[in-house]
């Protein structure tokens, strides 16, 4: 999915600019705490939730005392799939707890109960700032997700934990591969994954899509290669410097893999992509004889102007916005989008996004200031995200003359419900392009009330992401495992 801060998809707007990832990568220093301890130790884990608007995001503090009065942290967020996020700084003195993570980047300003079992502060990300309370464990109420489609072990077929190389960029791909247990070779896929730097699993908000469908489809005797992103997990390189290019080979190094293995038909690889995982997917498909199919899960089909238009509108729609307050905001994104395709330069790009986010935010009313929170936040968010490679580089991307490229069968499935990328429009395109190409092997559909995860809901707004229990929708999964078993026979 857009996996809330992404490059591209990451919506900002005053609703919906916090809903930014964890991303792993910058290591912590400790730094000299407190002259007088608290009265009882406060090492170990601490539970408490962030609440933005409707959505609710768990957050997990390992705090552990290095020397005497000298502590160092890390941030686990269970919803994402992050552990371990260093905390850069950790400050304890008397009852006084500050903790700084630049990386996300976020701070927390808290207190100390008298039993030191309970720290309530203020949690700032964003530009925004929230109340938020962390428990021990034992007072701490634990939250247990239900998940059903999860697969529970032993499975019925074999899992292996795997590894390989991007030569060409000298990066290394951990993974899991799983195989039926029948005689092979078998068919296989290689599943990509959204926006965002995101593990084997997808995970998102409490969600594991990727595991799930490679247990339905290894179920049907299809092999399923699912990894960890680059920089992500056990894999290495850098994330936040690559983008959709570099992610298509990531993926050919995966196909190779799959070619070498004895249990793979390396004639019948294919590919499933979610969200910008089908871009990923549609592009490797254009330059690689190899791809026998592609399914593109929420794929996009416009161009990422008119995309990040069209689903700002909707999320801020779904958020309750005016339709003045969309139209307001449309109209500062194209102003943004006139900078960012205008200069070339970082620096004379960033001066010019400042101009234009300090003249809308002057324009706020007093009440939408206040829910804003830190203006000089905000901006620095932004701008530093709207200046990286990967932003530019979706931004200005069109997924249509590739699509006329691909020659393979291509499965292009979209929600109904879908606010992140909408089935009006991006769907159409896509059967557009690929029809011009000469594709006659496509199938192009709209499921009906299924979200941008593919989950069952009523709005398609995030808020629902955590709450329903449906982790794929099983008209999705079968519709998928029918379509691949198809083009494999």
């Amino acid at each position: 999915m857009t996996h809330l801060g992404s490059p591209l998809f990451r919506l900002f707007s005053i609703v919906t600019i916090l809903l930014v990832p964890f991303v792993v990568g910058v290591a912590y220093t400790d730094e000299p705490a407190h002259t007088k301890p608290p009265a009882k130790t406060i090492a170990g884990a601490w539970h408490g939730t962030l609440k933005v608007g409707d959505v609710s995001i768990r957050l997990i503090i390992n705090l552990t005392e290095k020397t005497p009065g000298t502590w160092i942290g890390t941030l686990d967020a269970p919803d994402s799939g992050r552990k371990g996020i260093p905390i850069d700084k950790v400050s304890i003195k008397d009852d006084a707890v500050n903790l700084k993570l630049k990386s996300v980047p976020a701070s927390f300003e808290g207190k100390l109960n008298k039993e030191g079992s309970e720290t309530k502060g203020t949690w700032t990300q964003g530009g925004q700032s929230f109340t938020v309370t962390f428990q021990r464990p034992g007072k701490a109420k634990e939250v247990t997700l239900k998940r059903p489609q999860e697969p529970k072990k032993p499975y019925p077929y074999s899992e292996e934990e795997v590894a390989f190389n991007n030569k060409t960029d000298a990066v290394l791909l951990a993974g899991t591969l799983t195989l039926p247990k029948d005689a092979g070779p078998f068919p296989a896929v290689m599943l990509i994954t959204g926006s965002g730097p995101q593990d084997r699993d997808e995970t998102l908000f409490g969600h594991r899509p990727f595991l799930v469908l490679a247990d339905h489809l290894t179920r049907r005797g299809i092999a399923v290669l699912r990894v960890d992103d680059r920089g992500v997990g056990q894999s290495t390189g850098d994330f936040d410097k690559a983008t959709v290019e570099d992610f298509a080979k990531d993926a050919l190094a995966g196909l190779e893999f799959l070619k070498s293995r004895k249990e793979v038909d390396g004639k019948r690889m294919g590919l499933i992509g979610h969200s910008e995982g089908g871009t990923v997917a549609s592009l490797v498909a254009s330059r690689s004889t190899e791809v026998a199919f592609v399914v593109m899960m929420a794929g996009p089909g416009m161009k990422g102007d008119e995309l990040w238009y069209s689903q700002t509108a909707l999320m801020l729609k779904v958020a309750g916005a005016s339709e003045q307050q969309v139209e307001n905001y449309h109209k500062v994104q194209k102003q943004l989008v006139d900078v960012i395709q205008r200069e070339k330069n970082d620096k004379a790009t960033e001066k010019e996004l400042r101009r234009v986010l300090e003249s809308h935010f002057a324009s706020l009313s007093v009440e939408e200031k206040k829910a804003v929170g830190d203006l000089g936040a905000l901006a620095n968010a932004q701008v530093n995200n709207m200046i990286s490679p990967s932003f530019r580089f979706n931004l200005a991307y069109d997924p249509r003359p590739t699509l006329m490229k691909v020659r393979c069968p291509v499965l292009a499935i979209n929600g109904e419900k879908d606010i992140v990328v909408p089935s009006t429009g991006n769907l159409g395109a896509i059967k557009a392009a690929l029809t011009t190409g000469g594709n006659k092997r496509s199938t192009v559909k709209a499921l009906l009330k299924l979200n941008h995860l593919f989950q069952t809901s009523e709005t398609g707004s995030f808020s629902e992401f955590t709450k329903i229990e449906e982790t794929l929708a099983p008209i999705a999964l079968e519709l998928i495992g029918d379509w691949i078993v198809k083009q494999t026979r």
